[in-house]
């Protein structure tokens, strides 16, 4: 990963594979859905669904000892590793973990990290943490499911930041109200899966690259950013399809290679190319 200096009120964001990002707002670091193991490859190895890698690890998570906050979007190991959760605990010890309040005994139980603050969300109230503000947006993964409690299981998160506000979708495919809720902030940059919904891998599915790409326009993003492919050979997209349909609507758009960085400070390169 590039280095990256804390001047000026622009954000730097690393993609560390699968659904995870680094994001460094001046001195504070916050890690969204980091997968930073092989947990998933060990487990079906012998399986006939094998999680072959695509791509290598970015990463060790001990090494990241300088996390704030982490982020758990919901219970599946590529977004809930206790491998590397374990690693990030062991190296952070103040790190605090956001997720879906439907789904704290189910974390504390896999993680084992009686130590770690989890901080619980649901869609309707935000949770400041340090400088950053999170705001819970209804994930259908494949479907939009609750607790007893009304507590939504699957989440994307909402994050502000100083000027900045950023979309983090979890795993979710299109449902009746992910536009209204995502309008309801000025989205800068919206991180969205692309490996679609296929149902002979018998995983859940999410949206696809011409979906993500209608997603970003629909709400408004300044600049979209694709994940959830190039991890397992098995559950993966070929980004051609997103950035296609980007630039058909007009889309501004990333895609960056497992470990690339990307700054805020492109977005008014962008707009001075665009008045030019």
């Amino acid at each position: 990963m590039s280095s990256a200096d804390g001047s000026g009120d622009h954000f730097h964001i690393w993609w560390l594979g699968q659904s995870g990002f680094l994001i460094k707002w001046h001195t504070s670091f916050l890690l969204l859905d980091p997968y930073l193991s092989d947990s998933l490859s060990a487990k079906y190895a012998s399986s006939d669904k094998p999680h072959v890698r695509i791509t290598e690890r970015v990463i060790d998570p001990a090494q990241l000892d300088f996390i704030n906050i982490a982020t758990s979007s919901h219970n599946h190991t590529d977004h809930l590793d206790a491998e590397t959760l374990q690693a990030l605990a062991r190296s952070n010890p103040g790190l605090k973990l956001i997720l879906p309040a439907a789904n704290i005994e189910f974390a504390q139980q896999r993680l084992g990290l009686p130590q770690l603050e989890m901080i619980g969300m649901d869609d309707n109230n935000p949770v400041t943490v340090g400088q950053f503000t999170f705001h819970g947006i209804n994930a259908a993964h494949n479907e939009v499911e609750r607790n007893e409690k009304g507590q939504p299981k699957f989440m994307g998160f909402v994050v502000q930041f100083g000027p900045w506000c950023i979309y983090h979708s979890g795993d979710t495919l299109w449902h009746n109200s992910l536009v209204s809720e995502l309008s309801a902030h000025r989205i800068d940059l919206a991180l969205l899966p692309i490996n679609g919904n296929e149902p002979a891998r018998r995983v859940a599915g999410n949206l696809n690259g011409s979906e993500a790409a209608a997603l970003a326009k629909a709400v408004g993003a300044q600049v979209a950013i694709a994940h959830h492919f190039d991890m397992f050979e098995f559950n993966t997209a070929d980004p051609g399809e997103f950035i296609t349909s980007c630039k058909r609507l007009s889309q501004n758009c990333r895609v960056l290679q497992s470990g690339e960085g990307w700054c805020s400070s492109e977005l008014e390169q962008d707009q001075q190319k665009t008045a030019n």
